[in-house]
């Protein structure tokens, strides 16, 4: 099995949604296992133990919550021990022009650090799923394609 661990933090429940829309898509792949985990729950062994981690926050002034930021600085504990892991991003705002995009860059800027490859969209939210409130049938729609391209990578890079 290839474990997807998919982290997220939500407070109003449209973050959760996505990433449970993640988790379809990585159904998808024969052979892929998604693991949900609210940041809360998540632990530093479930890092090491996937194989792909996609991480998911509210966008808040532009940047991930801080309860996402401060697990991500916790894993300063095994840096160097997720280098060659598949990463990938989402993200929900209150709004347009809120901050979607930054929010994502900051989530991926972490996992290029520890050495993981991330994963894009090259059709459209190249840097992830983000949507305005709760996800709509085009956001879930690309937050299914994120959830099956990471774990389609995942899988290969395993073999």
């Amino acid at each position: 099995m290839t474990k997807i661990l998919i982290i997220y933090d939500s407070h109003t429940g449209n973050t959760e949604k996505m990433a449970v829309l993640v988790s379809e898509g990585v159904r998808k792949i024969d052979g892929a296992e998604p693991v949900l985990k609210k940041v809360d729950q998540a632990t530093l062994n479930d890092l090491r133990a996937a194989e792909a981690i996609i991480m998911g926050s509210p966008t808040y002034f532009g940047q991930m919550s801080g309860k996402l930021k401060t697990f991500i600085d916790t894993s300063e504990k095994i840096h160097g021990r997720l280098v060659g892991k598949v990463g990938g991003a989402f993200t929900s705002s209150g709004g347009t022009a809120c901050g979607a995009e930054t929010t994502l860059l900051s989530i991926l800027n972490s996992m290029l650090i520890h050495g993981m490859i991330v994963q894009g969209m090259h059709e459209h939210n190249h840097y992830g799923p983000a949507s305005v409130g709760a996800p709509g049938k085009r956001e879930a729609k690309i937050c299914r394609l994120l959830g099956k391209r990471v774990a389609e990578l995942a899988s290969k890079l395993k073999g």
